[in-house]
C-alpha cells in the first residue's frame, strides 16, 4: 500500500485525536480514584437461632405483635423466636472527614436486609448522609440525610451491643432521623450535639412520633467522658440526650446513660435511663437498664443485662408491648473461636407484673413469664 502525504496527515490527526481521548479518560479515571482513594468498605452478616422454652403450645405460628389477642416479648431479632433468623447484613461505605483539612468533606452510607434491619421508608438505607466540617473555634461536624438515632444506650448493630437481643429501651428511641445535625467538642472531655430533624417514619417500632413529614423536632445532645485523670474511672462516659417535637402530636424522647469503667480489668458496668412523653396521649413510661460486662480474656467475653419497664399509663400505643409494667433479665456469653466472628449464646427472661401476657388467646391462657435461649454468629469486615 501506497502512503502520500495526505493520508500520512490524516493518521497524525488521528493518532493525536486517539491520544486526546485517552487522556482524557485517563483523566476521568483519576477524578474517580482519587474521590475513592479514602472511601473504606465494611459490615457484617449476622444469623441467628433463637427458641422459646415452656408451654408455647400456641405460639409456633404467630411470633409477631401484629394480633390483638396474641403477645410475645418483642426481642428485636426477627419475625419469628423459633427458628433460624437472617438478622442483618450490613454493607457500609464511609469517607470519613479529615482532621487536618478546615473544610473537610465526606459521606457515609449504611445498607442494610435481614429480619432486624432498620430501614428509611422501606429502603435498603439505614443510613446515607454527607458529612461537612466548618472551622468555627474547634470544627463544628455536621451530618446532613438520614442518620442513626442518638438516644438510648444500645445502636442499630446489632454486634455492636452488649447483648444479642434488643433491650426495650433500644425500642422506645427513634433508630434513625432525617435531617441536620451538628457535633462539636468543646473540650476533649464535653461534646454536644443539636439537630433539626423530619418527624418521618424510620423510626423504631415504638416510641414513634407522629409521621407527618411537615412536622419536625430537634435533638439536643451533652456527653462527657472521663480523661486519663480519672485514674482507673479514665474512659467512663455519661450522655445526656432527648428528641422533642413541636407539636402536641410527639412522642417526646429523654435517655440518660452512663458507662463506667471500674479497677478490675476487663469489667464495665452500665446504667440507662430512657423516659418516654406521648403528648398525643398525656400520658407517659419510663425504663431502667443495668449492664455488666466482663472481657475476661481476647476471645471471652460475658454480659449481663435487666431492665424495668413501667408503661402503666402510656395508653394504647403500648398494649402490645410488655402489657404495662415488667422486667427482663438477658444474660450472654461470647466466645471468638474464628478470626473476625462473634459468636453469643444467650439466656433471656421476660416478666409481666400486671397481666398474663404472653402466649395469651386462641384457646390457651396467658403467661406472666416467657424464656428464650439464643444463638448468634456475626461476620464482621
Amino acid at each position: 500500500m501506497k502512503f502520500n502525504k495526505w493520508t500520512l496527515g490524516l493518521a497524525a490527526v488521528g493518532a493525536v485525536s486517539l491520544a486526546s481521548v485517552a487522556s482524557a479518560e485517563e483523566a476521568k479515571m483519576s477524578q474517580v480514584q482519587t474521590a475513592l482513594s479514602n472511601t473504606t468498605l465494611s459490615g457484617v452478616v449476622d444469623v441467628g437461632y433463637s427458641q422459646q422454652l415452656g408451654d408455647v403450645r400456641n405460639s409456633h405460628d404467630h411470633f409477631t405483635r401484629n394480633s390483638a389477642t396474641f403477645y410475645t416479648p418483642s426481642y428485636g431479632i426477627g419475625n419469628y423466636a423459633d427458628g433460624f433468623s437472617l438478622n442483618q447484613v450490613i454493607i457500609s461505605l464511609d469517607k470519613p472527614l479529615e482532621a487536618d483539612k478546615a473544610w473537610s468533606a465526606g459521606y457515609h452510607v449504611d445498607l442494610n436486609w435481614g429480619d432486624a434491619a432498620v430501614n428509611f421508608n422501606d429502603s435498603p438505607i439505614r443510613q446515607a448522609y454527607v458529612a461537612l466540617n466548618t472551622p468555627v473555634g474547634n470544627g463544628i461536624n455536621w451530618k446532613i440525610g438520614v442518620f442513626d438515632g442518638v438516644t438510648g444506650y444500645e445502636g442499630n448493630t446489632l454486634s455492636a451491643n452488649p447483648n444479642y437481643s434488643r433491650s426495650y429501651g433500644w425500642q422506645v428511641n427513634p433508630a434513625t432521623f432525617t435531617g441536620i445535625i451538628g457535633s462539636y467538642q468543646i473540650i476533649d472531655a464535653i461534646g454536644v450535639q443539636a439537630g433539626y430533624v423530619n418527624r418521618d417514619e424510620s423510626f423504631s417500632s415504638l416510641g414513634a412520633s407522629d409521621n407527618r413529614r411537615q412536622a419536625h423536632s430537634y435533638i439536643l445532645t451533652a456527653s462527657f467522658t472521663a480523661p486519663e485523670s480519672f485514674g482507673f474511672l479514665k474512659g467512663s462516659a455519661l450522655n445526656l440526650q432527648t428528641v422533642q417535637g413541636f407539636d402536641n402530636e410527639s412522642v417526646d424522647n429523654y435517655s440518660a446513660s452512663l458507662t463506667l469503667a471500674t479497677p478490675v480489668a476487663g469489667l464495665k458496668f452500665g446504667f440507662a435511663y430512657d423516659y418516654v412523653q406521648s403528648l398525643a396521649e398525656s400520658s407517659d413510661g419510663a425504663i431502667y437498664g443495668m449492664y455488666a460486662t466482663y472481657q475476661a480474656t481476647d476471645k471471652l467475653g460475658f454480659a449481663l443485662r435487666g431492665e424495668y419497664i413501667t408503661a402503666q399509663d402510656l395508653g394504647d400505643q403500648f398494649d402490645n408491648w410488655v402489657y404495662k409494667n415488667g422486667e427482663e433479665v438477658t444474660a450472654t456469653i461470647s466466645y471468638n473461636l474464628w478470626e473476625n466472628v462473634l459468636t453469643r449464646v444467650e439466656f433471656r427472661w421476660d416478666h409481666s407484673e400486671n397481666d398474663t401476657a404472653y402466649y395469651f388467646g386462641r384457646g390457651g391462657d396467658g403467661y406472666h413469664n416467657a424464656f428464650l435461649v439464643a444463638a448468634n454468629v456475626a461476620y464482621k469486615f
